[in-house]
């Protein structure tokens, strides 16, 4: 009986192998596993000042500067929803909720995370449909502009889920498209629309965000079972896949079709401080060899969401009440 590390071992994942040859030609597994997870500061002095956003290299007085604007910034705070269907009044209405809550909070969020799908079905290319949710985000932005301190004192970021309007399924998905967004920026001037998966920069810290359905996906293309000896947590066998195969999505291309030219938007090296994973399924966090990661959960169909605190990344895992 052989052993296997946590994760799921799909078609296009990387492992190790450890076992012995027998006489007939046969290697006998004995341990199954991913590769070793290496450390992020490991990774990164190796090219010291590096800015892997692609500023250039930072100086050490810049580095020192930004980690202390960082340890100063204990008030700031993201909220991040998954799934907003504009199309669903329910949804709408349970969001106008959230959005008066935090209208009268002493400190505001500093930035909102809004991911799709921001319809309650698969997108299609009639003109109906691109007209109708242009219609939906203007109403989104009317709604925003209602709260005059969220308006002006936050951010509005906003992820496209895999059903959502683009050009294809492909990943990278890019941002949706503006003529669908333009209504609710008239309203909203601080609202960005980011392709999927984003990266953002808070001081010294680099957080990924990623909107898939991927633990169903994952756990469907599994081509041995799980182990259950550490952990039978499903959404903390997905981390540890990622994780270690420096991925957001290994599988294979038939798939999950990726554009080759752009894979490195997927890629997990080093690793980043925080990974958010917004998933239909149950909303769930988990600290991972110091990686912090969450699951926000459907707000429209189970009025999920998390309040993140990153300067000590802090996850707060909400719910509304109905």
């Amino acid at each position: 009986m052989y052993k296997i590390t946590t994760g799921y071992f799909s078609e296009n994942t990387i492992v190790l192998a450890q076992g012995e040859m027998l006489l007939d030609g046969t290697f006998q597994v004995q341990t199954f596993g991913f590769p070793p997870l290496e450390d992020r500061e490991k990774s990164t002095s190796l090219f010291t000042g590096l800015d892997y956003f692609g500023g250039g290299t930072l100086a050490k007085e810049d580095t020192i500067r930004l980690a202390e604007m960082e340890s100063r910034a204990v008030n700031e705070m993201f909220v991040i929803l998954s799934d907003i269907w504009l199309d669903h009044e329910g949804t709408m209405a349970k969001l106008e909720i959230v959005l008066d809550g935090y209208e009268e909070v002493e400190v505001v969020p500093s930035l909102f995370v809004l991911m799709g799908n921001f319809c309650s079905h698969p997108f299609n290319l009639s003109y109906n449909s691109f007209s109708s949710i242009r219609s939906s985000f203007g109403k989104l932005g009317e709604m925003i502009a209602k709260h005059p301190r969220l308006k002006e004192q936050s951010r509005f970021l906003f992820i496209p889920g895999p059903e959502d309007a683009g050009p294809s399924s492909v990943l990278p998905k890019c941002a949706l498209p503006k003529y669908i967004t333009v209504e609710l920026q008239k309203h909203v001037p601080n609202a960005i629309f980011a392709s999927n998966p984003c990266r953002i920069k808070f001081y010294t810290q680099e957080i990924v965000f990623f909107r898939q359905d991927l633990l169903y996906r994952m756990r469907r293309n599994c081509l041995i079972p799980s182990s259950t000896e550490e952990t039978s947590e499903h959404f903390e066998h997905l981390v540890a896949t990622i994780t270690h195969q420096s991925h957001l999505c290994p599988l294979p291309l038939s798939v999950q079709p990726i554009i080759w030219n752009h894979d490195h938007c997927l890629h997990l090296y080093p690793t980043p401080h925080t990974i958010v994973l917004g998933d239909s399924s149950e909303q769930k966090a988990f600290k991972y060899t110091g990686i912090t990661c969450f699951n926000p959960g459907s707000f429209a169909n189970d009025n999920t969401f998390v309040v993140y605190r990153p300067c000590n990344q802090e996850v707060e895992l909400s719910a509304l009440d109905t």
